[in-house]
């Protein structure tokens, strides 16, 4: 059995389940040890001809064989299956259930974590707990529960019986299995150990083949198949050295257990056939005393193998437990108040952010004000900040009190819900799901009819791409869009934030895949659309931006400059020094 406070519950919700296979098990074993008494009973008829029951001799016939042997037998393997059926049902049912509602609280979970959490752990690592290492704890909940109470129960009644027999030549038997207690608790904790080994490497194994299946376009382009292949095999070798290490150790305590129990049985025939040949036993009574040996066999084999199990279970228990204990980096404070009304007015006083684990900072001081129903244009070089801008309107990460407010209000006192729900983003990376592209488009609102979605599209200029599609709106997009161009994911994803329709837009970068003219048309149709409510665009191109209202201008995370395309090239010479830069880049690509 494995325990630990995110599984203890479980044993008590689904406790009456338990109890029944618990029950289903000593009937089981009750009616299983009825079996040595009927097998030493033909052997004592067959040698003797009579049966001695309660002092009383009675004939080895066919009416004995018929009423006293076949009969109980027959009632008995009716009895085998029936509990077998029911601890079955009952205890692996529980254990699908507790792995069900573990995969569930864990997604749940997983949904909560901030972004941080996520740039620091793999997803190959997170999938595999949610596979391999979830797996591993239902087979120790379910298999646990079985070995533990059929190792108790089983060995109980056996060892009783077997004490009733013959005191000494039990506990002569059970010396033995003393000394194997003790060497397969010692052998656990080294395989505990080895087991959490061999979970990280499939992690690595599991992050490395998922990478690659993303990167496949990248690696055919570059032609370095061989070069990961290679990569590969050596992560896949470090792999098969872990399984082999774990194996060579739970083998090892098996042949461990195996050698023991042998060795037992040939004390129990050499001390056994004395007392057959003093008189003390009868033949039948030593083959039974045998099958009794026989039955604890079994819980013995059983307590290591739970020995191996608890030790795999234990370390993938950690291994969840650990992102169930995780908690989000960026989470509501005590008497937040949700935005009620949303405006769009945003404004940054002195904010300076680095993000975490990192060595310099990516905003230093910056400060401006976006009224509300602005347009506003964000322009900079690559690492200047612009994104860093956005991931703090949105509440990705924490900010100091006192210098972003939203609407007047510092995004401290404002749930990070209610703040997220007043805005539309479309992100740099265009993340698009593998569903059809109305749904993709209707994300924000379910249940969304296509009129409305395709209103969206046309915004995003989009829909005249989509119909060419065969299916049209219901193309279902390959992993993370794959199926659709740079350009057709970019304006899908702006459809899809058009559709949300909240008094703030923010599009990060987000028409870079684009021609000019489609450039134009979208920023005409949002200029058109959103009159009244504030819209941020990201750009590289000074062109994008500059019929802007405002262009924040920034220049290695500090704003260098606010104000309309026509101000900042007169206030700002960095910033015009960019725009004469592109007008060349422009003119030579002509």
């Amino acid at each position: 059995m494995i325990f630990g406070k995110h599984i203890n519950r479980y044993y008590l919700k689904y406790l009456p389940q338990l109890l029944i296979g618990v029950l289903a098990l000593l009937l089981v074993d009750i009616f299983q040890l009825k079996v040595p008494e009927l097998y030493g009973a033909v052997i004592d008829g067959v040698r003797a001809g009579y049966v001695v029951e309660n002092g009383v001799e009675m004939p080895f016939d066919l009416v004995y064989i018929t009423e006293r042997i076949c009969m109980p037998l027959l009632f008995v393997a009716l009895a085998l299956v029936f509990g077998r059926f029911l601890w079955r049902v009952t205890i692996f049912g529980a254990a699908m259930r507790t792995e069900a509602d573990l995969r569930r609280e864990m997604f749940a979970r997983a949904r909560e974590l901030s972004v941080e959490y996520y740039q620091r752990n793999r997803v190959g690592n997170l999938m595999s707990l949610f596979t391999n290492d979830l797996s591993t704890v239902q087979e120790c909940f379910g298999s646990g529960v079985l070995m533990f109470f059929d190792a108790l129960l089983l060995g109980a009644l056996a060892i009783t019986k077997m004490l009733r027999m013959d005191a000494h030549l039990t506990l002569l038997s059970l010396i033995p299995m003393a000394f194997l207690l003790v060497i397969g608790t010692i052998v656990g904790r080294y395989m505990r150990s080895k087991w959490r080994v061999r979970q990280e490497a499939f992690s690595a194994l599991s992050e490395f083949a998922q990478e690659n299946f993303s990167g496949i376009a990248v690696i055919k382009a570059f032609v370095k198949e061989f070069l990961e292949l290679m990569a590969f095999r050596k992560i896949n070798k470090d792999n098969e050295k872990a399984n082999v290490d774990f194996t060579r150790a739970s083998t090892l305590l098996h042949i461990f257990v195996t050698l023991f129990v042998e060795s037992v049985i040939c004390i129990i025939l050499g001390f056994g056939g004395y007392l057959v040949y003093r008189g003390d036993f009868t033949s039948g009574e030593l083959i039974e005393f045998i099958s009794y040996f026989n039955s604890i066999v079994w819980p013995v084999m059983a307590i290591s193998q739970l020995v191996d199990l608890r030790s795999r279970g234990v370390a993938s228990l950690g291994r969840v437990s650990e992102l169930l204990d995780a908690r989000p980096a960026v989470t509501d404070g005590d008497g937040v108040k949700a935005l009620t009304s949303p405006r769009g007015e945003i404004e940054m006083r002195d904010l300076t952010f680095r993000y975490p684990d990192a060595d310099y900072d990516a905003l230093l001081s910056a400060s401006f004000k976006i009224e509300a129903g602005e347009n506003v244009g964000i322009i900079g070089a690559t690492g200047s900040g612009k994104t860093t801008l956005v991931d703090l309107i949105l509440r990705i990460y924490n900010v100091p009190r006192g210098t972003l407010f939203i609407d007047g209000t510092d995004v401290n006192d404002l749930s990070i819900r209610s703040v997220r729900e007043a805005i539309a983003y479309v992100p740099q990376d265009n993340f698009l799901f593998s569903d059809t592209i109305e749904n993709n488009i209707a994300f924000s609102e379910e249940g969304a009819d296509l009129e409305r979605v395709r209103s969206a599209a046309r915004l995003a200029d989009i829909d005249g791409n989509i119909m060419e599609f065969g299916a049209g709106y219901s193309t279902v997009l390959g992993e993370r869009g794959v199926t659709a161009s740079g350009g057709q994911k970019q304006r899908i994803s702006i459809a899809r934030a058009l559709m949300k329709d909240s008094p703030i837009l923010i599009l990060d970068d987000s028409v870079s895949a684009v021609d000019l003219d489609t450039e134009r048309n979208i920023i005409e149709n949002l200029e058109r659309t959103r009159k009244g409510r504030t819209t941020i665009l990201i750009a590289h191109r000074v062109s994008t931006v500059s019929g802007m209202d405002k262009i924040i201008f920034l220049d290695e995370g500090r704003v260098a400059a606010v104000g309309s395309h026509d101000e900042l090239l007169l206030s700002c010479p960095k910033y015009r020094k960019t725009v004469e830069l592109q007008r060349l880049e422009e003119e030579r690509g002509k």
